[in-house]
């Protein structure tokens, strides 16, 4: 008898109102770990959407005759990309388990509503539920929903129905009402995981009950205690973090807006810290309030600009125009950007002006066809740039040209005079922050513009056959084993194109369709494989899953954290090769995880800032630092054991070319 409750909830405990959300519906949960206030109980929102924005709360806590319901809010939910309101509880090692369930739906004219289980994440679940007057046995995984199993049922938005899913290997029997409409096997429950609720409409569940025998509730355990004996035993294997610096960022604070370079010439890290604004439209147009350099050591060196305490202004989630280079050879960074309508180059050691340039004008002929814009006008007369990338079009001895763009349309290629060389307006989204590599071995840098790659004078020289959403980021990669052995290709996330890879000729290998695909890394994470494996994330619709494959491209293995703002960084933590997955900075399930996705790296429980992490190597050998910082502090943790010795030192993405939508690599050798 499954006498054991795994959950019984009755949403009691939840007050009147709205389940926990982004009020804004932002991607700040793209690259910052951002925790949203209120009561969430056993109970987790995978799903995001800035269409939303202005909407409210996707789940309400409701009364009626002294009950609390759950209800889902939304309607039609195929914008940008179907998605499925959930709300999931437990954890993927839940298995054989009866689940119950009420349901009212307030709408019975298009939609679905009904239970989810064996959920490994929101997207990769067996679901049972009313949908075109039917009962109907769904699996969902990625993009694709698979129907097992339907029968007729005349369901109306009056009634209250009780929905009831007994699970056993792989025998499933679901009921309405104590009544069996579908008894079927299918290996898609032997994976066992989550429970959950889920609507396309509006609809109120009033509880939701799990129960599982005692035997099972003993192996549930058992399976859990092994996953976490197997992190402690990693952990064990592997240097701690150690705190060797906290930094007061002296009311000079921002997110994920900060440059590390040496300013100072004299062989040590300095930082620069942008604060910004958002203008005339969300992040369409932010802009640079103030620029601050400072030493690790929390000595401010110069300031262009005034600062502010007022973060609410900086809760911006585009790239700022901002590096971080020694574009003069004079063997001291300068710090490039871009402010009111200018392009500055400015002395690393003092914040001076040493040249600037009005950027480019936006004419009224391009008004119209200018793509990703509030309207389709550009609200300037002049370029306000949303990203910066150092890159080498004239072939010289060091990159020394830059590129500017704007949000979504137009890119700009600058010579170290800040000359306008060449300008290139996109019939597709550009994206976020172009890949500049020279594919061909001349000497010039080609440039990947979204689907389109130009030439070294920004012609196209091939596309992509894609014309939806855009890249958000673009790494370079090469098969090392397989039938495609030699073979250099782009890994590309494209929201809702999914993950792809495209050889240097524009040819898509491979594509997979796991809904909004954001982030992405190449890196040695399995030492025992052959090749580089890759590590994709999703973010808008079904956010923070997490999907790993071999270094062909073939699926691994896939895991949802259950939090947003998973950086995907390879960390070379060891010195020995190896390279880890930097998730976030939470204590509990951020750190860093192996390619076999097992913790291996905790943070401290220490006080740290959580809202946004990176990796940087920034002292003594050539190990990497973790670096997390919000408004107020930042903190720099090391290994706890000595500086090691000719500690492996990968080839990873160039400190002068930061972006929070550069995909990341760490290789042994750059083969481009």
């Amino acid at each position: 008898m499954k006498s054991i409750y795994l959950l019984k909830e009755d949403f009691k405990d939840f007050p009147i109102g709205e389940f926990p959300y982004d009020k804004n519906h932002s991607a700040m949960g793209e690259y910052h770990f951002v925790q949203y206030p209120g009561y969430y109980g056993k109970w987790y929102d995978p799903v995001c959407n800035y269409r939303y924005n202005g909407q409210g709360a996707s789940w309400v806590i409701t009364e009626y005759c002294g009950k609390h319901y759950m209800e889902q809010m939304r309607l039609h939910n195929t914008e940008p990309h179907r998605t499925f309101p959930t709300l999931e509880t437990g954890d993927r090692f839940w298995k054989d388990y009866d689940i119950e369930a009420s349901v009212r739906m307030f709408n019975t004219k298009w939609g679905n509503a009904g239970i989810g289980f064996c959920a490994q994440n929101s997207l990769n679940m067996l679901v049972f539920m009313f949908e075109d007057k039917q009962v109907k046995l769904v699996y969902r995984h990625k993009e694709n929903v698979e129907e097992l199993e339907s029968k007729a049922f005349d369901y109306n938005s009056d009634d209250t129905y009780i929905l009831n899913v007994s699970v056993n290997g792989s025998h499933v029997e679901c009921y309405v009402n104590g009544t069996k409409y579908i008894d079927i096997d299918t290996v898609y429950a032997v994976q066992g995981g989550k429970a959950a609720i889920t609507a396309t409409i509006p609809a109120a569940f009033g509880y939701i009950n799990v129960n599982v025998d005692e035997k099972t509730d003993e192996r549930i355990k058992a399976k859990r205690e092994e996953y976490s004996n197997k992190c402690t035993e990693a952990q064990s294997r592997y240097p701690k973090m150690k705190l060797v610096k906290k930094i007061d960022l002296k009311g000079c604070g921002t997110g994920r807006q900060v440059r590390f370079g040496h300013l100072l010439g004299n062989g040590e890290y300095q930082m620069v810290l942008a604060q910004c604004q958002k203008r005339v439209n969300r992040d369409a147009y932010g802009t640079i309030s103030c620029l601050t350099a400072m030493d690790l050591d929390g000595n401010i060196l110069w300031q262009y600009g005034e600062p502010t305490d007022n973060m609410e202004i900086g809760n911006i989630s585009a790239d700022m125009p901002m590096q971080i280079y020694d574009i003069d050879g004079d063997g001291y960074d300068e710090v490039i950007t871009a402010k009111n309508f200018e392009v500055l180059i400015l002395d690393g050691k003092t914040g001076n002006v040493k040249k600037r340039a009005k950027t480019p004008l936006s004419t009224m002929e391009e008004d119209g066809t200018i793509i990703g814009v509030p309207d389709g006008e550009y609200a300037f007369d002049r370029i306000n740039p949303d990203g910066m990338r150092i890159c080498n079009f004239r072939g010289l001895d060091k990159p020394g040209d830059i590129l500017i763009k704007d949000r979504y349309c137009r890119v700009y290629a600058l010579n170290d005079d800040l000359e306008v060389m060449w300008h290139f307006q996109s019939d597709k989204n550009t994206g976020h922050f172009p890949f500049a590599i020279d594919i061909n071995g001349d000497g010039y840098d080609e440039l990947l513009v979204g689907y389109n790659m130009l030439d070294c004078n920004g012609k196209k020289m091939w596309t992509m056959p894609f014309k939806v959403d855009h890249i958000d980021e673009i790494v370079p990669g090469r098969f090392e084993t397989g039938p495609n052995k030699g073979k250099k290709f782009f890994a590309c996330v494209a929201g809702t194109q999914g993950f792809i890879l495209c050889d240097f000729e524009g040819n898509i290998l491979k594509q997979d369709g796991i809904g909004h695909a954001q982030r992405v890394s190449l890196a040695n994470y399995c030492p025992d494989k052959e090749g580089y494996e890759m590590a994709v994330v999703n973010f808008w619709g079904h956010q923070g899953i997490i999907y790993f494959y071999d270094s062909e491209g073939n699926d691994m293995w896939e895991m949802e954290n259950e939090l947003n703002g998973n950086l995907l960084t390879p960390v070379n933590w060891t010195g020995d090769g190896q390279d880890f997955i930097l998730l976030n900075a939470d204590v509990k399930r951020g750190g860093m995880i192996d390619g076999n996705g097992i913790q291996v790296v905790k943070f401290p429980d220490d006080g740290h800032p959580t809202l946004c992490t990176e990796a940087v190597n920034l002292l003594g050998d050539a190990r990497d630092e973790i670096v997390t910082w919000d408004y107020n502090y930042m903190y720099i943790y090391t290994q706890d054991d000595e500086p090691m010795e000719n500690a492996y030192k990968p080839y990873k993405y160039p400190d002068y070319n930061a972006s929070n939508y550069r995909g990341e690599y760490s290789y042994r050798e750059l083969f481009w």
